[in-house]
């Protein structure tokens, strides 16, 4: 069994900054998933990725506990905001496939965080992409009419594409915080 491994608490500050940043993402990305850029990728692609980066954060520094606090607090923000600026449909099924996908991947990045510093966050950026993609597309878009089947496969292309891409913010700033951890321990 797993030892549980002590794990900085935040501040209220920090807490606020990260939930603020899940939100921000996931309003941004429901807004920019409306406008094409072609028959296979919308906006959306771009930005939502950076949702498992702010979660992978939050998970290394302050554990699986309080990401999953962050994700439920971000989610709760966004899906109001959401309703407010996009369709229902989108709304709601962005709050289920985020809520979903949040979760699978604090949980795949905690059971793997002990490993290589980049396989907990790309291996659960993947599987929580796929997850989110088939939830978001199947209810946000089935039935309705245009190229949704290309998008969703197009977004998801560039969702994966993107996740590895936020491999190394993620890198730079878990060393940032180690940097900053180790001096303030001396």
């Amino acid at each position: 069994m797993q030892q549980a491994m002590p794990f900085a608490r935040p501040t209220a500050g920090q807490f606020a900054v990260a939930t603020l940043a899940m939100a921000a993402v996931v309003l941004a990305s429901n807004i920019l998933v409306q406008f094409a850029i072609n028959d296979w990728l919308t906006w959306g692609a771009f930005t939502y990725p950076v949702a498992y980066l702010v979660s992978d954060l939050v998970n290394r520094r302050f554990g699986p506990g309080m990401a999953r606090r962050v994700a439920w607090v971000g989610f709760a923000v966004a899906i109001v905001a959401s309703l407010m600026l996009a369709p229902m449909r989108i709304a709601l099924a962005s709050g289920l496939a985020f809520i979903a996908s949040q979760l699978l991947d604090i949980r795949v990045f905690d059971r793997l965080r002990r490993g290589l510093w980049w396989r907990a966050p790309l291996v659960a950026t993947v599987i929580a992409a796929v997850l989110d993609s088939i939830v978001f597309w199947g209810i946000a878009f089935a039935g309705t009419d245009g190229p949704w089947l290309t998008w969703a496969a197009g977004d998801l292309a560039v969702k994966l594409g993107v996740g590895v891409l936020m491999l190394l913010p993620f890198r730079l700033l878990i060393g940032r915080q180690a940097a900053r951890t180790s001096v303030l321990s001396h």
